[in-house]
């Protein structure tokens, strides 16, 4: 009786511990329900397949270090940023970064390759350390921001050092910012609205900004200090 008694414990215990304990994937992979649902990998962790600089510009400021696609901070002669091989028009992207103190970078989207930089053309998550930037800050520029366009609704960022899950959600002219579960953004692009934001704002100067509806997602190099690892996207 003794015996049974203590296996029913034992059993007992270890489904509250599987219940409450359940298995999450490994780094840079996909569960059979994600590749059942149509989720791709951008990065595999291993190396930079997928992926190019913009216009293929000479760069040795990215490399894969640890199961992290990480841009250095030092040492770095030729900076470029870092861009999809495929094009994607409506699609759900989720990532994992953290940066260092002082750390500028963003997440760009439907970007073409027809002028200098990819911001010309890419609408931009910004990522940004909101608290330790060396300079002072407009609302439109912090973290999970349309940048220059749709400040942030909520702050939601981690602290310096700890991952941010972020996810953008594109269908058609409707996005939605998403940090660590957060929505931070939600706007409809190429409405009256959002023209009039973009003649009042820093992309009067830059006409191609924000008009096409399908392009590369581009990781930028500004200065580095990022990492990025659990990149995956589908497609809507």
């Amino acid at each position: 009786m003794r015996e049974f008694s203590f296996l029913l414990v034992v059993v007992f215990a270890f489904s509250v511990f599987s219940f409450h304990s359940p298995i999450e994937n490994p780094d840079n992979s996909l569960s059979p329900a994600e590749k059942k649902a149509g989720w791709i990998l951008l990065f595999n962790g291993k190396s930079l397949e997928g992926w190019r600089t913009y216009q293929n510009q000479p760069n040795d400021s990215w490399e894969v270090s640890d199961g992290t696609l990480y841009c250095k901070k030092d040492g770095v002669k030729k900076r470029a940023d870092l861009i999809t091989t495929d094009e994607y028009g409506s699609f759900e992207l989720q990532a994992d970064w953290k940066i260092i103190s002082g750390t500028n970078s963003g997440i760009l989207y439907h970007v073409q390759e027809t002028h200098h930089a990819s911001y010309e053309t890419g609408p931009e998550y910004q990522l940004i350390d909101d608290v330790g930037f060396p300079e002072k800050l407009e609302e439109w520029q912090k973290t999970g921001a349309d940048y220059a366009m749709h400040p942030p609704l909520k702050k939601a960022y981690k602290p310096i050092g700890e991952y941010n899950h972020t996810r953008i959600l594109v269908q058609g002219d409707h996005v939605q910012h998403w940090l660590n579960g957060v929505l931070v953004a939600d706007f409809h692009a190429w409405t009256p609205e959002w023209e009039k934001l973009k003649m009042q704002g820093k992309w009067k100067d830059y006409p191609d900004y924000g008009l096409a509806h399908s392009g590369f997602i581009a990781l930028q190099d500004h200065g580095g200090g990022i990492w990025f690892k659990n990149i995956k996207l589908r497609k809507h």
